[in-house]
Parts: C-alpha cells; structure tokens; sequence
C-alpha cells in the first residue's frame, strides 16, 4: 500500500508539473489574441457568445440573474483586488484600477481562464486553439476544464492514478489529432473516463509549447516503476494495452513541433 501512495505522489507532482506550464502557456495566447482586438476586450459582451452575456430572471422572483460573463468579471476583478502584483498596482494608481487583458490574464488560475474560453466567439476561440494545434472550440474547452480538475485532486492530495475523471477530456473524432486517434480504440469506461485520457492530454500539448520537453519520458519511466499487485495494475489508470509504441509516447517518432506562441501582447491603452 506504501509504494502505492508514493507513486500515486508522484503522479500527482508531474501532473501539476505539466498543468502548470500548459496554464502559463494558455495565459499568454488569450492575452496575446483578445489583446489584438481590445486592451479590455474582456469587459466587452461583443467578444462573446450570446449565451455566455445573456441574462435571465429568476423564475421564482423575477430577478435577474448575473450572464456567466458578469459573474466571470466579479470572479475576476476580486482576483484582481487581492492580487499584490507590483503591475497590479501600477494599473490601480494610474488607469483607475482597469486591468488590460494581457495583465489580467497573469493573476488568473486556468480555472478562470478556462471560464473565459468557454465564452469567447468562435474566431477568437479557434486562434487561441489554432496555437496548439486543437482543432475545435469544444475540444479546447473541453481539455482546459479537464486539466484545471486533475491540477485541483493533484493539488488537493487526492488520490489519482486511478480515478474516474468527473471532467474527462473530450476526444478528438479520428484524422483530427492523429496522435490522440487510440483514445477512442476501446469504450471501455475505464478507457473512457481514466487518468490516462488527461495524461495523454498533457503528453500531447507540452511539446508544443517547448520542443525540448522531457515530460511524456518521465511519465513512462514513473509508469514502468508502477508497483502492481494481484489486485491493481498500471491498467487501472485507462492506459491502453500498447501504449509505450504509440507515437505519442515516442518522441523521436513524433512529426516536427510547432511552438505555441510564448509571448504575450504588449499593446497600448489610448
């Protein structure tokens, strides 16, 4: 049981790992691309779906209840008034307090920025998951909601290796990610719903966002270490039978990386 929790602890540290410069990565597209339209392009219903500004009354009261995109401000503005930044600051003393979306999007937790996807027109949607070669606003949503849950049990001290994802990644359908084609080889729920959907997730984006990535040759060298028992395998975490042949898993097999844009937009308040 001991060698159990201590690879299950290590999971977990090369999970938040993973997750951690994938959200550093995230912050700096949406930055980078809502900044292109706007400084404050997130304060502007335009920049969204209907669905994501429109709001309704209470059926009981009549009241109206806050759009998802002004409960998602109010989130975002208290981040904001606890944050102490030094750049924080300086836009509180000198533009009254208004974050523009290439700082803002440095004080918020993939949580939050993964809210913000999900509400975002689709052109902008597709720009930012153009960068990371996902091929649908669904997916990218999707993986960005998965992700923020494995972070959350990680960092929670939760059990993980062979959990059943309450938010398990969407799969891409076949030809859209030729890597993630196995993931819909069995649907098996163990294959559908395990750890290994948002391992392979990870293994799929960080050497996008940096080439020389060792992450995916440290999971499989954890996996290898996995301490089975009669009664609990490696199995048990969804990883598909031939998962160390798969080309995701081989990295000198893999197609040639394009870098996701790693530098924010440096725009100009008027």
């Amino acid at each position: 049981m001991e060698a159990i929790i201590n690879f299950d602890r290590r999971l977990r540290m090369l999970v938040m790992e993973g997750v951690e410069h994938i959200e550093v990565a995230i912050r700096m597209q949406i930055g980078y691309v809502l900044g292109h339209n706007s400084p404050f392009a997130h304060e502007d219903p335009d920049t969204f779906t209907r669905q994501f500004t429109k709001s309704e009354a209470n059926p009981n009261t009549g009241k109206l209840i806050p759009s998802r995109h002004q409960d998602w401000l109010n989130r975002a503005m208290k981040i904001r008034d606890r944050s102490d930044e030094d750049f924080v600051k300086h836009f509180h003393d000198k533009y009254d307090n208004r974050l523009p979306i290439w700082s803002l999007t440095e004080i918020l937790e993939l949580g939050q920025l993964s809210i913000l996807y999900s509400g975002l027109n689709q052109p902008q949607a597709l720009e930012i998951s153009g960068a990371f070669r996902i091929p649908t606003k669904k997916i990218m949503a999707s993986w960005l909601a998965s992700l923020n849950y494995v972070r959350n049990v990680s960092a929670h001290h939760a059990r993980l290796f062979n959990r059943k994802l309450q938010h398990a990644p969407r799969r891409p359908k076949p030809g859209q990610i030729p890597l993630l084609d196995h993931l819909r080889d069995s649907e098996d729920a163990k294959r559908v719903y395990g750890t290994y959907n948002a391992l392979a997730v990870i293994a799929y984006l960080l050497p996008l966002i940096d080439a020389k990535s060792t992450w995916s040759q440290h999971l499989g060298e954890l996996i290898h270490a996995f301490p089975t028992t009669s009664s609990i395998t490696a199995a048990s975490m969804g990883l598909p039978p031939d998962w160390e042949t798969l080309q995701l898993w081989t990295p000198s097999a893999r197609p040639p990386s394009g870098v996701a844009r790693s530098s924010h937009w440096q725009g100009e308040i008027d």
